[in-house]
């Protein structure tokens, strides 16, 4: 092999970045492709706001001039402030199955990040907890959710054949309207939000500017205290509702209030998936008439994130939420659900999801490498 790492300099290289995937996937079913437009924004300075507080290396393995990986890497400054941590961090990693050149990938991704004075590698985050992010260990035979990854089974050798070990897991589970059981949560639910003087409305579309500050304010605040999450800004935060509305179902994402106050929001989308695996990466010819024929054909959601204030943690508000997401998305046409991710050591989530009836379905990694 006559390998060589390049660096993505010019729009053609980043145009080879982008479609890598394309060719290394074709033809396996369960890979779904993101939007080429969508994703060449999220890599590109002055086009995505995480670019505003972070440092993104973009990096190309050839082999006698053909592509065999890709990879970046990047120091987000916001989250070594808010950790005090000196982590840089990989993403984006997708390769043949050759530890030749997944090695020198990972080499060239730590040594830029060491360069800066980082102490760790971290990933796979594309580009932080708060999108997509992870390495998918099971379930290789299932297509994805909506923001969940896919890779190859053969990933997990090469990550750790570079010298990676385990930071921590990610948990996903599967629910069916047939699991979840009425009569054993939400009784419950109902108890636990008569006792709290709860009341859960939709969101707003309406009134969206406002609705967008509240969730924020509660996204930030409950998740504060979880390993590896760092707070959005603003314009990350509004850049992602942007993102999500035109596919959002305003009957899936409620907010919990106490006497007129937000105190905590669930966020359910349509698995847009099955869209995206009809698109494949394009929005021409005739991607608007494809995705309008396949959006009334989805028929799974992903139950995203939900975030409780902490004084409300433990009034049993998660349960009040899963149990109106049980029962509502089957009467709307969404009889299957994803809940996840959820980090392996969050006892109280996973122990609401175990309740509920939901079933571990898959299982996802980040890796911790420390850079000598």
């Amino acid at each position: 092999m006559t390998l060589s790492i390049r660096s993505v300099v010019s729009e053609k290289d980043l145009h080879q970045f982008v479609i890598f995937p394309f060719e290394l996937y074709r033809g396996n079913p369960f890979w779904v492709p993101n939007l080429i437009a969508d994703e060449k924004r999220l890599l590109t300075p002055g086009k995505h706001p995480f670019h505003e507080h972070a440092e993104v290396g973009r990096f190309l393995a050839e082999d006698a001039g053909h592509i065999v990986g890709r990879i970046s890497a990047h120091i987000n400054h916001n989250h070594n402030r808010f950790h005090n941590d000196r982590v840089g961090f990989f993403g984006f990693f997708d390769c043949i199955e050759s530890q030749e050149a997944a090695s020198a990938l990972f080499q060239t991704a730590g040594e830029f990040v060491r360069s800066s004075g980082m102490d760790t590698l971290r990933g796979p985050m594309n580009f932080s907890t708060n999108e997509t992010c992870g390495l998918l260990l099971n379930a290789f035979d299932e297509m994805p959710y909506i923001m969940m990854p896919y890779n190859f089974p053969y990933y997990e050798k090469l990550i750790e054949g570079s010298g990676f070990s385990k930071a921590k897991d990610l948990l996903c589970y599967h629910l069916e309207s047939e699991m979840f059981s009425h009569d054993r949560i939400g009784k419950v639910a109902q108890r636990a939000q008569e006792r709290s003087d709860i009341i859960l409305r939709q969101l707003d579309f309406h009134h969206l500017e406002k609705e967008i500050r509240a969730v924020q304010n509660i996204y930030n605040s409950a998740w504060e205290k979880n390993w590896g999450f760092v707070p959005m800004t603003d314009a990350e935060f509004a850049f992602m509702a942007h993102e999500m509305k035109p596919i959002a179902d305003p009957r899936l994402i409620y907010i919990a209030e106490q006497r007129g106050e937000p105190v905590g929001f669930i966020l359910c989308l349509p698995d847009f998936n099955l869209v995206l695996k009809k698109m494949n990466g394009g929005l021409f010819p005739f991607g608007i008439l494809k995705a309008l024929y396949w959006r009334r054909k989805i028929r799974r959601i992903r139950i995203i994130t939900m975030g409780v204030i902490k004084e409300h943690r433990k009034a049993g508000l998660d349960l009040v939420f899963y149990a109106k997401i049980a029962q509502a998305s089957p009467a709307i046409g969404y009889p299957e659900a994803e809940l996840g991710w959820v980090l392996e050591d969050n006892f109280l989530m996973n122990r609401a999801a175990e309740n509920m009836g939901a079933r571990l379905s898959k299982r996802y990694r980040i890796y911790d490498k420390k850079l000598t």
